[in-house]
């Protein structure tokens, strides 16, 4: 193919990428509408298109949030559908578009480029009470625990103020002319938690009041042949860790150690009590990390569940307790729902739809138990 036949086929794809992303808009409006995900237990359409389709969640808000819209501004979807308009350019003025604008924001958007487009939207949103008011409801403070960072949206007198805040104290934070002004920030922004800890004050830095666990393996800690060792732990909401690392944050925190087994576990112990101990609840919360129903992400509002129900003298080991969220833990001990399978190595849910759906640990907890199984050390 010549240059100009690669360009010629490559106006073409977009085209259709954009005419099958409307496809998908329109379509998921219509799911919202009807409320269809709930057939498949979701509690709304994003964590239902996330585990349907295998989306990253990013997409699938992206996707959703126009979905919600689309009834609204017919002229900038069917732009789409169309292939006239790419998904970027409609997303970038669907917040701003109404049924009486829908037509004029479809003739700019095939005139202009996403950035002047999210400009625009930006300088039409003029500040008043009303949207001082949503632009609070609107703040968030996000963990994500795979990647290790933290995402915050605040209200603009906030951002100012944590701004203005970090940015004092990176420039009082010693530097050898060499360190990047964003780790410095980082540093700053560490030294402001540390700070509001218990017992700290002016000039001295504490140990913090939170507590911090690792799960390390027993020779870890019983190993007094002076050797570095490389031997697999685990920071909890972390990842793998070594030795080295949890002597390190010691010095900053309240450390506790999960003592594991050969297979990296907390316990396994069979008992004739229906509930869970505290240590088995946090091995349950290390090895799920969110509701163990596919798709859902939920976090803070989650119960320890036995599988197979629990009756007097019955199991609560970890193989039958699984995390799930209020919602889910309703569906099913409802008639419609059934679940089984081990909790440690993999779910099955089946909802009144009859379709078929599996759950497995979180892959970081399956990868510390695989090596220690191997007698991996490394």
């Amino acid at each position: 193919m010549s240059n100009e036949q690669i360009r010629d086929r490559l106006v073409e794809l977009f085209r259709q990428k954009a005419a099958v992303e409307g496809g998908i808009v329109v379509l998921l409006g219509e799911v919202d509408r009807r409320q269809a995900y709930r057939d498949e237990g979701a509690t709304s359409s994003e964590p239902w298109v996330m585990e349907r389709f295998g989306i990253s969640t990013p997409t699938a808000r992206a996707y959703t949030n126009l979905a919600e819209k689309a009834w609204d501004i017919p002229h900038l979807v069917a732009g789409l559908c169309a292939g006239d308009l790419s998904f970027d350019k409609v997303r970038a003025v669907a917040g701003l578009a109404t049924p009486e604008t829908d037509r004029e924001l479809r003739d700019q958007a095939q005139e202009c480029s996403v950035r002047q487009l999210t400009e625009m939207a930006r300088s039409r949103q003029l500040p008043t009470e009303a949207t001082a008011e949503s632009d609070h409801e609107r703040r968030f403070l996000r963990f994500n625990d795979r990647f290790r960072t933290a995402t915050v949206q605040l209200p603009s007198e906030s951002y100012a103020e944590t701004r203005a805040c970090l940015e004092a104290r990176a420039r009082q934070v010693p530097s050898d002319g060499e360190t990047p002004w964003d780790q410095r920030l980082c540093d700053a922004f560490m030294e402001l938690i540390r700070s509001s800890g218990r017992g700290s004050r002016a000039g001295h830095s504490a140990s913090t009041p939170y507590v911090v666990v690792a799960h390390v393996p027993l020779a870890a800690l019983t190993d007094e042949s002076g050797e570095a060792t490389e031997l697999a732990g685990e920071l909890e909401r972390d990842g793998l860790i070594s030795c080295e690392t949890v002597r390190r944050i010691a010095c900053d925190a309240t450390i506790v150690i999960g003592v594991d087994d050969d297979v990296g576990h907390t316990m396994y112990e069979g008992r004739a009590r229906r509930e869970p101990t505290d240590a088995q609840r946090r091995e349950v919360i290390r090895r799920d990390r969110h509701c163990r129903f596919p798709g859902c992400t939920n976090v803070t509002f989650t119960n320890t569940h036995h599988v197979v129900p629990w009756k007097p003298d019955g199991r609560t080991d970890l193989d039958n307790l699984a995390l799930l969220c209020l919602h889910h833990h309703h569906l099913v001990h409802s008639a419609a729902w059934t679940m089984a399978g081990n909790a440690n190595a993999e779910l099955t849910f089946i909802g009144p739809s009859g379709r078929v759906m599996t759950s497995r640990p979180s892959p970081i907890w399956t990868a510390v138990t695989a090596r220690r199984r191997s007698g991996s050390t490394t």
